[in-house]
């Protein structure tokens, strides 16, 4: 037990987690649901309220087509849950619309979905958060100035609660979420019960009047009908959620998945249906401009939402249940950003690993999230509200667009999915099923574009402008990092002519993979001629640890390699004990640590690499008796300053010039003698050696006692 103080990370989010605890952090049904759908089920608060705010300029008329229209709307639901649990099943990676289409439409229609998602998901915490700011506002007048600082702070405190952990922070929002659900729900029940029995509620808005518009012409009232059936459709918002994060379910995943997506897809149409059929009974009139178009509307007067205007027709104004109803509203609301705060880290970490976004994404923190998505996200957002000030009648503006591009792309690329499983004849489910599949994708793809469609005629000249800019930009930035991550990779690969001869001794060399920086490490640490040398990995994946040893094997290295365990993931920690552990048993040495570090030319690259050796070297550089060895590693850009980058693979000619064969030599036998020998050749130009080494010399270096590999 140790007395010393905790630091403020520790407060925060609390102390680590070892790996073996990754399945208890992973979320079951009952805290999943809240989790991923509170962006999905809030949706149902206001989406009935924007179909009807689009009807009330036809007219009286056109607002008794609202069943008519939600009942379209409940058909795409429908036929988008479907779609997403075959999904699901079919692409069970977390990639979501991001997979299918990559695989099903290429590389270029899986960046413009991927791009679409991240906007999206950016969006629904800036909308979220300013809506639920907006409410709170509502309340207490006298915070309106302190709007864009509030509305950060609670950024920061839906950051610091999934910074904290998945369990955690499902238990936190799900209370707010289950509340929601159950008093929306007795709101509807209640309702009904009413009106069965002869005495249907009845709105405040009830007795206001429509001011009847211009004659509309045909196309004037399908536009209009289009144009509600668009904006119901925004109860469609979050339900991409749960197949981006099928990873983050307990086992079975698939099926728990599957699951959670129905039970939210069920709730949110019966929340959907109910709240239109109680607002058409209730008579509820909703306007964009209320004091112009509602006749008998004092100008001046708040006009409260449709929720509102139900739960006060139903339990009577300002009683009790009308403010737990109304508490819950803007709670789930609120909390509806926490969808993307566990969508956008998994979705992050599944373009990290496809070399798309930084590998940063793809590492998970202390507590086994993807906490570096958790703060770009939060960033990104923060910065949002504050360039928008956090006014929701901006913001929303940009909402919508990203998922009915996700949706479309998606859809199409299932449709691609089962027309190869009819050509090819895989698969297992049979002939008839498959074109059931496909035509149900079919349907949602037609449905969803014309969506996309509407929205986007509807909505550009009022700022959806931007996100065709962004998106763009996010796709460009995308497929940059990736084509620079190849050509690192290619740069850095260790081929079967990649060899380091050099004249020395013994020294700790940390190895992370089999790369050309790790074998001239090897070199200089060689060519040092210390009395001792042993190469050290620290194990945070199994799959990748055993890879290096069959490797180093493959490579004839004579430098034993020593494997040390890492339950935290920390790199740092291990070595720094086991350091501790060889000073004691041998005397005090001094220790020289070699370590890779690559040498970039251009400021951006810094972003790209180098974070881990520098936590390793400021740890380390604590230890007594400890000397850090930096082993620089120029990549291309160091010197190719100017231009694209412009390395020829072997065999290949550059620019202007004629192609030229690749000398290949076989590999010289793996002797050991008390010398270090070199073997050169010539490839391409260039000089390789191969690293030999007497062991036979060397004291044996014993794995670590106290975190054998397992």
């Amino acid at each position: 037990m140790t007395n010393e103080p905790r630091s403020p990370k520790r407060w925060l989010i609390g102390e680590p987690l070892a790996s073996e605890k990754l399945e208890g952090q992973l979320l079951p049904k009952h805290l999943a649901l809240p989790i991923f759908s509170s962006d999905a089920l809030s949706s149902v608060a206001y989406a009935p309220q924007e179909l009807l705010l689009i009807l009330v300029i036809g007219g009286f008329a056109l607002t008794q087509l609202a069943p008519y229209i939600a009942a379209a709307v409940i058909v795409l639901l429908i036929t988008v849950v479907v779609s997403y649990r075959l999904i699901i099943k079919a692409y069970p990676s977390g990639g979501g619309d991001y997979e299918v289409a990559s695989k099903n439409l290429g590389e270029k229609a899986g960046l413009v979905v991927a791009s679409a998602l991240l906007v999206d998901y950016v969006m629904t915490v800036a909308v979220s958060v300013a809506s639920g700011v907006d409410n709170i506002i509502s309340a207490l007048p006298f915070l309106a100035e302190f709007r864009v600082e509030i509305a950060v702070g609670f950024i920061v405190i839906l950051a610091a609660v999934n910074l904290r952990g998945v369990s955690e922070s499902s238990k936190a929002f799900a209370i707010p979420t289950y509340l929601f659900v159950g008093s929306i729900g007795v709101m509807i029940v209640a309702a009904l019960v009413r009106t069965a029995l002869g005495d249907p509620p009845v709105a405040e808005s009830a007795a206001f009047g429509i001011h009847q518009q211009d004659a509309l012409g045909q196309a004037g009232i399908v536009l209009l009908l289009l144009r509600a059936f668009a904006s119901g459709c925004s109860a469609l918002t979050g339900v991409e959620a749960i197949s981006n994060g099928v990873q983050a379910f307990r086992r079975p995943k698939i099926q728990n998945a599957q699951k959670t997506l129905v039970a939210m897809g069920t709730i949110a149409i019966v929340l959907f249906a109910g709240l239109v059929a109680v607002a058409v009974i209730s008579h509820v009139q909703y306007a964009e401009d209320p004091a112009r178009q509602l006749i008998g509307f004092q100008a001046g007067a708040v006009q409260r939402s449709l929720v509102a205007q139900i739960a006060s027709s139903v339990f009577g104004n300002n009683s009790v249940p009308f403010f737990i109803i109304q508490a819950a509203t803007a709670a789930v609301l609120l909390l509806a950003a926490n969808t993307a705060f566990n969508g956008f880290p998994l979705l992050g970490s599944v373009l990290a690993t496809d070399k798309y976004a930084p590998k940063s994404l793809s590492t998970r923190g202390d507590r086994l999230i993807f906490s570096n998505g958790v703060i770009a996200l939060a960033v990104a957002a923060a910065v949002i509200l504050v360039v928008f000030r956090a006014n929701v009648s901006a913001l929303i503006q940009l909402y919508i667009i990203g998922v009915f591009v996700s949706f479309t792309l998606g859809q199409t690329g299932m449709i691609r999915h089962w027309n190869r499983q009819l050509r090819e004849g895989t698969g297992t489910e049979k002939r008839g099923v498959i074109k059931l599949y496909r035509a149900i994708n079919t349907f949602g793809a037609l449905m969803t574009f014309t969506v996309l469609i509407i929205v986007t005629i509807t909505k550009f000249t009022h700022g959806a402008y931007i996100v065709f800019i962004i998106m763009p930009i996010l796709y460009t930035l995308m497929l940059g990092v990736n084509r620079y991550y190849r050509d690192v990779d290619k740069e850095i690969e260790a081929d079967p002519t990649t060899r380091f001869g050099a004249k020395g001794d013994h020294a700790i060399v940390l190895v992370g993979r089999m790369q050309k920086p790790v074998l001239k490490a090897l070199d200089y640490a060689i060519a040092a001629r210390h009395d001792s040398i042993e190469a050290v990995h620290v194990s945070i994946d199994d799959d990748a640890t055993d890879k290096l040893e069959k490797d180093w094997v493959d490579q004839n290295i004579k430098v034993p390699l020593n494997v040390l365990e890492s339950p935290y993931r920390d790199i740092s920690a291990p070595l720094a004990k086991y350091i501790k552990h060889r000073r004691e048993t041998h005397g005090s040495e001094v220790v020289t640590v070699y370590t890779p570090q690559y040498i970039v030319g251009h400021w951006w690259e810094n972003f790209l690499h180098n974070h881990k050796a520098r936590r390793i070297r400021h740890k380390l550089a604590l230890v007594h008796g400890v000397v850090i060895a930096l082993v620089p590693w120029l990549l291309d850009s160091s010197t190719l300053i100017y231009g694209r980058r412009s390395r020829p693979l072997p065999g290949q000619a550059r620019r202007g010039e004629p192609r030229r064969p690749v000398a290949r030599k076989p590999m010289p036998s793996a002797k050991a003698s008390s010398t270090t020998k070199t073997a050169a050749a010539k490839s391409n130009g260039t000089q390789v050696t191969q690293i030999k080494t007497d062991t036979a010399k060397q004291p044996a270096k014993p794995r670590e006692p106290a975190s054998p590999r397992k």
